[in-house]
């Protein structure tokens, strides 16, 4: 049963990454863009009353928000991964281990997550002892 539910979670994580890049692509917004401009002007010869056409246009501009900012998401993550990789290979008594943690599944995220709150307690106990 473990087997399987790792193989699952892998396979999602291999999706994720991929739907985050598609949608972060510039190529794709310009392929929504141009699908909602079609749809727009496709339902201009339709008579319709003024709140449906309200609701088109917030739907649009809501869809094509989607793609703006996957994109801005996409390189403020980038760029703080690459910070964070800068500043951890900088100290020589840091650990490589969380070194580009974007490409790290979700599993090994949070085992290092765990890790590193126990080393956090084991801190506090250390200066509450001095």
């Amino acid at each position: 049963m473990t087997k399987i539910y790792n193989t699952l979670e892998q396979l999602f994580e291999k999706l994720t990454s991929t739907a985050t890049v598609i949608l972060g692509n510039p190529i794709t917004f310009i392929v929504a863009l141009c699908l909602v401009l079609w749809w727009w002007i496709n339902n201009l010869f339709t008579t319709r009353d003024v709140h449906q056409i309200i609701g088109d246009i917030i739907f649009g501009v809501t869809f094509l928000s989607l793609f703006i900012i996957q994109k801005s998401f996409n390189r403020f993550s980038a760029s703080l991964h690459l910070k964070v990789n800068e500043l951890v290979s900088s100290h020589k008594t840091a650990s490589n281990a969380v070194l580009n943690a974007d490409v790290k599944t979700e599993r090994e995220i949070t085992e290092l997550s765990k890790e590193y709150s126990e080393l956090a307690e084991k801190l506090k106990e250390l200066d509450e002892e001095i």
